[in-house]
């Protein structure tokens, strides 16, 4: 075995080639290979990755009359192993047990390993409980605990990561580089920079020097938790202190910057990478481009493009789905789909995530049927539909007056075992708003609650939506109630919606009740929900609350409109304040908002009618002045003359 460790790595082929040739002339003359000899030769093949020799060995072993023992069944299943032969190597592990050599936890270590890359956490889990229940039998070692730490980490379980940690800690093992790099690579995937600095401390502290691994997980930390320049200081570190950053180093700095916005540093890395010799792969340009579309620099997306051409750089479906996404979130779209072309073109697999980029990107820029042809396309190429796809086909469905799809869609993706999230109900919540079929809205709603899904703003505005045009006006402000009890945010949307609904229902202690809310927040209100607000307040006929509303709405500098002096005028001349109703004109004179015909018409058919004599001379004389004033010929003057 020393001989085969020896040789392990990159002479393991010709030291494979020698004691093969070794064997030959040993058989030849009459001299049989032992045990050893033939786990030598196996061992040397395997730890290449040369699997299927390392079989045949193993087979001209048992054939020449030498019985495999514990050393080659673990060197057999290391050769899976290292080979990427998982499936093969819990084959083998089935086949062992029935023989009777008992495996130690090098054995069970090789198993739990190729469970985790097989996703069977479950089965790994057992295992390992099963050998700490056993300890006499497979004592659980630090490359054990270590494999464990890794299945918590890849699988987003950081607790339980950790939990693992500490108990090999109070089991009496010390932590070695690989153990602590787990744990910070756990942190640092999820961003948690502060737990993830703090291991690393304790790494040095106990007397383990930190490695490129180390520094890379720590900059990646960085960068996830939106600190690029505490990333750019773990760098500059780990270069002085004797350690040569490697590629992956380099690209999770690249990341950090470009995941925060700074795409110009991020270049600037790239720059310095190449003149340390380092050539960028399709993992740097997918990290660029990604950036490129946060940013939405169309301009650097091409030259990015351009730059891995340049370089020989071919890219992999992840990378064109970064282009992708970058080109759509730039409002790219027939440079998207030029680029999707030439994936197809160039024989590039598109997955889940690009027809999920290209779908939601149609729905963004309102190309609802080419994000329908997208989504037949994924479907003939049987490409399994995704959570997040469905969502973006019951959008385009329902903006293309498909309801029946859209429930279609809606179904199958509970049949798929989807468990809808808060953005597929509100989907559907809007499809059924459109619809105008409250019922069926309000049916979605429950389910939601009753999956455990907690609505958010949107959704709720979208269920007020629903009971607005099915004309249940009182539905509404039931909901506002429930958005209250689960102190949900009342945002401009549902304001609207109230205002709506209070209006119809004439409720004027709610509509007063909004107004004080939204006075707070007047500079971030629409136009739109403001007049909506006004025309409410005047409709309630309470004129003076109205105007000192508007007064508010222009002090805070919030934009008003012609639609928002209509609603102002319609509603003082419905309460008779012609006085007032002139005042307003006057202001928008003075605001340089030129008055429409029909505001002038209707406030001189007023004096007509309704403004008695003395009045409507004093109406007529100031509109006369107003219109002078504009240039403005009305049609009642003109009747007039």
């Amino acid at each position: 075995m020393a001989l085969g460790k020896e040789y392990h790595g990159r002479h393991a082929p010709c030291f494979c080639v020698y004691l093969l040739l070794f064997i030959t002339i040993s058989v030849r003359i009459d001299i049989p290979p032992n045990r050893s000899t033939y786990n030598n030769l196996i061992n040397a093949c395997g730890s290449s990755g040369n699997w299927r020799e390392a079989l045949k060995v193993c087979k001209e072993m048992t054939e020449n009359g030498v019985g495999p023992d514990l050393v080659t069944h673990n060197i057999v299943l290391s050769a899976y192993k290292n080979g990427s032969q998982y499936t093969k190597a819990l084959s083998y592990y089935e086949l062992m047990k029935g023989t009777k050599v008992r495996p130690d936890t090098t054995t069970l270590n090789i198993v739990i390993h190729c469970l985790v890359k097989l996703e069977q956490y479950q089965k790994a889990v057992e295992i390992f409980n099963s050998m700490r229940e056993k300890r006499s039998e497979c004592i659980p070692d630090i490359v054990t605990f270590t494999t464990i730490m890794h299945m918590y980490s890849v699988s987003g379980q950081i607790k339980n990561c950790e939990a693992v940690f500490n108990t090999m800690l109070a089991e009496g093992l010390k932590p070695n580089i690989v153990s602590y790099n787990t744990l910070v690579g756990a942190y640092a995937s999820r961003g948690m920079a502060q737990e993830a600095l703090s291991i690393f401390d304790k790494m040095k502290s106990n007397g383990t020097r930190p490695d490129v691994v180390s520094y890379t997980s720590l900059l990646n930390a960085y960068g996830r938790s939106e600190q690029p320049e505490r990333a750019m200081e773990t760098f500059e570190q780990m270069k002085r202190n004797k350690l040569k950053p490697n590629l992956v180093s380099y690209n999770v700095l690249i990341d950090a910057y470009g995941s925060n916005g700074l795409l110009d540093k991020a270049v600037q890395v790239l720059r310095e990478m190449e003149h340390d010799g380092l050539q960028p792969n399709v993992v740097t340009i997918s990290t660029l481009l990604a950036a490129s579309g946060r940013c939405c620099q169309k301009v650097n997306i091409d030259s990015i493009l351009t730059a891995a051409k340049m370089r020989g750089i071919e890219l992999n479906t992840v990378a064109y789905n970064s282009a992708l996404g970058s080109y759509l979130n730039a409002g790219e779209y027939e440079k998207a789909l030029s680029l999707y072309k030439l994936m197809r073109k160039k024989k590039v697999m598109p997955d889940s995530v690009t027809y999920n980029v290209l779908i939601s990107g149609c729905c963004r820029m309102s190309n609802y049927s080419e994000a329908l042809e997208f989504l037949d396309e994924m479907i003939a190429l049987k490409i399994p539909l995704t959570k997040e796809v469905c969502s973006s086909a019951i959008c385009a469905y329902t903006k293309q007056g498909q309801l029946a799809k859209s429930e279609s869609m809606f179904s199958m993706m509970k049949m798929e075992g989807f468990q809808p999230d808060v953005i597929a109900y509100t989907t559907m919540l809007n499809a059924y708003s459109v619809g105008e079929n409250w019922e069926k809205a309000f049916a979605v709603f429950q389910e939601m609650e009753l999956n455990g899904v907690l609505p958010d703003a949107i959704a709720c505005s979208a269920l007020m939506r629903s009971f607005n045009r099915g004309c249940q006006p009182d539905k509404v402000l039931l909901v506002a109630d429930f958005m209250r009890e689960r102190n949900i945010p009342f945002t401009e949307a549902v304001l609207f919606e109230l205002v709506s609904a209070s209006s119809i229902l004439r409720d004027w202690r709610m509509i007063t009740e909004i107004t004080t809310t939204m006075e707070a927040s007047l500079p971030y209100v629409s136009v739109g929900t403001l007049n909506q607000l006004l025309h409410s307040i005047g409709k309630s006929g309470k004129t003076e609350t109205m105007i000192k509303f508007f007064y508010k709405v222009v002090t805070s500098g919030t934009e008003v409109n012609l639609t928002t002096y209509s609603v102002l005028l319609k509603n003082l001349l419905a309460s008779g304040n012609w006085r007032k109703y002139i005042e307003v004109l006057e202001w928008m004179e003075d605001g340089r908002l030129q008055p429409s015909s029909n505001m002038y018409d209707d406030i001189l058919f007023f004096a007509q009618r309704s403004g008695g004599t003395e009045n409507a001379a004093v109406i007529k004389q100031r509109v006369e002045s107003l219109r002078k004033k504009s240039g403005h010929e009305t049609t009642n003057e003109l009747l007039w003359r």
